[in-house]
């Protein structure tokens, strides 16, 4: 949705009770009593690599550790429409909103005044580039294929007259602009010489309406069924498709995130439909005038196929994409993916809404050889789990299971598949924790710790609303927060020790709350996150173009990327995060990824600038863009490697 995030979703009303017991945000560790020595003892530093663990094979890599040796990037003055790295480093633009993805036989250019028609629409990049992963051709560190979200649309820069004319083609056009690109890319040229392959047999685009299978033990439910389908177990499209995943059998997981925003609701929501947000004049896009799916007054139980992980095989064009319930349904922000020692998957996954949740799932069976094929149903079945953060630094996985604890009919469940496709009304009932918008989920390959970025709740202790609790310490939280935490064991466990990884802020803030506590390159919003093969923490951020180079932001005109190496956090008094990024005017830097040989960084930037209308507004300075070719603004994949062909960040 549009990154102005007093929009946000905010529907959860539970009675939850909060911890007020806040933590002090000078220290990063929260650790008390008996729970505490615990706690300590799990997030003490691993010796030697834990079982199960990816670690780097070539020797070169392996050596260099989780050192980084780039010199910071300094942060502009004012915001600037151009895209910085450190010296000795060369970025260029790989694919960018409107390019055609490769299709063989089918390759409509992009049309710079977007009067490209939603049929071509649905052959070339969608817009707003999101989470991302390269998935090698062959091991190769030279050609793969870049599996990557398109979030939603801007639809005054979509379309030619902007938002002025407003009929069916406006909708298909913004239909086709949703969704996912598998697009493969090669290097030919030394160098930086990267490009987009031009006829792919593996290119195509998955978009809003592209026939998506339900799976899992969701598949088939009565509150899946519609008139269209009253099987209940096939559905038209994926859609505000945020952070991903990637399977250890070679396939990818596009996670639903905003999805209320694409339906108008009933002027009175039943309480399902209040509890997700579903509102009469809540369906922003507009899709519901003439896409009637998305009119939930007419078809109520559409609104309940959306909201969940998709997998999805980059390597079979012919594919069709399964929305796996087993994983549940919320606002999905991304899917980090691991296995316990015994070859079982562990999915975790944060809820991008202010007050929801974190999960994680475990699934029953240890993955197999053989790929897709043979791991097609492995996600079908597990155990789905929300966490709850106790106060003194311990946590506990409580399971989302019908028939356990008050996950009964009695209470609105009558089976499995309600629990998950009202993932969100267990959770309150069981007393998870609420957070602040958690987004980002990342597993450390070298100790298993995993993190997760809670982007800002700018709503946390207001007059009717939560507390502040040990996990979310500040009230009108404008800056957000990391955390870090071990099981408990292996992956599967079901408590865990957690630590404030980091708060994000800038100490010249007049405001204590909005302060925090970095040791290094100041950032605020952190939102996506990934740990490289060698355990270099990378950080992205999305500040609200609203706030950049305002308030609590004033120091901060412009979302970067940084660095750090996690390992330093508890000897040094804190992880050194460097700046390696700092991304066009109003832009979100997201969905960082490497090749397998680390000498390849790709990058997305999304939403440089806003609607024509909003970048001529003289109040909005910061969102004012051209990037990156001059005239309309364009998300786009960016391609960085390092002058002397070395490792990205050494």
């Amino acid at each position: 949705m549009p990154k102005d995030f007093s929009l946000m979703e905010d529907s959860n009303r539970s009675a939850n009770p909060s911890l007020h017991q806040v933590s002090d945000p000078a220290r990063r560790v929260l650790l008390r009593g008996a729970a505490g020595a615990s706690a300590a003892a799990l997030l003490a530093p691993a010796a030697g690599a834990l079982g199960g663990c990816a670690t780097p094979t070539d020797p070169a890599i392996a050596s260099l550790g989780r050192r980084i040796g780039f010199a910071s990037v300094p942060m502009p003055a004012s915001a600037t429409d151009t895209l910085t790295v450190p010296p000795g480093y060369t970025a260029s633009v790989l694919y960018r909103w409107g390019d055609p993805v490769g299709v063989p036989g089918a390759m409509p250019a992009f049309a710079p005044d977007a009067s490209n028609s939603a049929a071509e629409q649905a052959l070339q990049a969608g817009m707003h580039h999101d989470g991302m992963h390269y998935f090698a051709i062959e091991g190769s560190s030279r050609r793969g294929l870049l599996a990557l979200n398109h979030e939603y649309t801007d639809d005054g820069l979509l379309h030619p007259q902007g938002m002025a004319i407003w009929g069916p083609e406006q909708v298909a056009k913004s239909i086709a602009a949703h969704g996912v690109s598998i697009a493969e890319v090669e290097r030919k040229a030394p160098g930086n010489g990267w490009q987009l392959a031009r006829a792919s047999r593996y290119a195509r685009r998955i978009t809003a309406a592209t026939p998506c299978t339900i799976a899992g033990p969701a598949a088939g439910h009565p509150l899946l069924r519609t008139n269209a389908d009253p099987g209940g177990t096939r559905v038209l499209g994926t859609l505000n498709n945020c952070a991903h995943g990637v399977t250890p059998w070679g396939t990818y997981l596009s996670c639903e995130e905003n999805f209320v925003f694409y339906f108008e609701g009933p002027v009175r929501p039943d309480t399902h439909q209040r509890r997700w947000g579903l509102q009469a004049g809540g369906g922003f896009f507009r899709w519901h005038e003439h896409e009637k799916r998305f009119d939930a007054r007419l078809e109520p139980n559409e609104f309940n196929r959306f909201g969940w992980v998709v997998e999805i095989d980059p390597f079979d064009p012919q594919s069709t994409p399964i929305k796996r319930t087993a994983l549940g349904r919320a606002a999905h922000e991304g899917a980090a993916t691991g296995q316990t020692d015994d070859g079982r998957v562990v999915v975790y996954m944060g809820e991008d809404a202010r007050f929801e949740y974190i999960y994680k799932f475990v699934s029953r069976d240890a993955v197999r050889r053989g790929g897709f094929k043979a791991n097609r149903e492995l996600l079908n079945h597990g155990t789905l789990y929300v966490a709850k953060f106790e106060a003194d630094g311990s946590g506990r996985w409580l399971p989302l299971v019908h028939g356990q604890g008050p996950l009964t009919a009695a209470h609105g469940f009558a089976d499995q598949g309600e629990v998950l496709v009202k993932t969100r009304q267990a959770s309150d009932l069981l007393g998870a924790t609420k957070m602040d918008r958690a987004e980002w989920t990342a597993i450390d390959p070298i100790n298993k710790e995993i993190y997760v970025t809670l982007t800002n709740n700018s709503q946390r202790g207001a007059s009717g609303q939560p507390a502040v609790d040990a996990a979310n310490p500040r009230a009108y939280n404008t800056m957000g927060h990391i955390l870090r935490w071990r099981e408990d064991g292996d992956l599967d466990a079901t408590r865990f020790a957690w630590t404030h990884f980091v708060l994000a802020g800038d100490p010249a803030n007049a405001r204590p709350g909005a302060r925090g506590n970095i040791r290094g390159d100041i950032f605020g919003s952190p939102d996506g996150l990934w740990v490289d093969p060698r355990g270099v923490l990378w950080i992205g951020t999305d500040v609200s173009p609203t706030a950049l180079g305002k308030g609590d932001y004033a120091r901060l005109p412009n979302n970067q990327m940084l660095a750090c190496d996690p390992s330093t956090a508890a000897a040094e008094g804190g992880p050194d995060i460097r700046r390696f990024l700092v991304g066009p005017a109003g832009s979100e830097v997201t969905g960082s990824v490497m090749t397998p040989d680390l000498r390849t960084l790709f990058v997305n930037i999304q939403h440089p600038g806003e609607s024509p209308s909003e970048r001529a507004d003289p109040a909005n300075p910061s969102r004012i863009s051209n990037w990156p070719d001059g005239g309309r603004p364009r998300s786009a994949t960016v391609v960085i490697t390092k002058d002397d062909g070395g490792v990205i960040g050494s």
